[in-house]
């Protein structure tokens, strides 16, 4: 079973740059067809996509985020994480990472793993 966890301080102060860590058991970050993905809830606030790295190590990034966003991936030690430069306090939201395929059986497969959600603050 696949399983994921979030880590990383949970206060960040604005201006700073948020890096998080994603660590995955029981599958591989090079999984054909598999993506990485960082995925955020602000407060009172829907789902917003961040990005994705692949099972090759390309990304794409929200264009609404794009500028301040860098995904990256250690595959020795199954890792991926996202730094989310030049904060604000707007960027305060429970930030989650998770796996999924675009090969399964339905669209639902596509975010099918996620992590339990880490709580960020940005605050002086």
């Amino acid at each position: 079973q696949v399983q994921l966890q979030e880590s990383g301080p949970g206060l960040v102060k604005p201006s700073q740059t948020l890096s998080l860590t994603c660590t995955v058991s029981g599958g591989s970050l090079t999984k054909y067809n598999y993506y990485s993905y960082w995925i955020r809830q602000p407060p009172g606030k829907g789902l917003e996509w961040i990005g994705y790295i692949d099972y090759s190590g390309r990304t794409i990034y929200s264009p609404s985020l794009k500028s301040r966003t860098s995904i990256s991936r250690d595959t020795s030690k199954n890792h991926f994480t996202l730094q989310l430069s030049s904060v604000t306090p707007e960027d305060t939201a429970v930030y989650y990472c998770a796996r999924g395929t675009d090969s399964g059986d339905s669209s639902y497969d596509w975010f099918g793993y996620w992590g339990q959600g880490t709580q960020v603050t940005v605050s002086s």
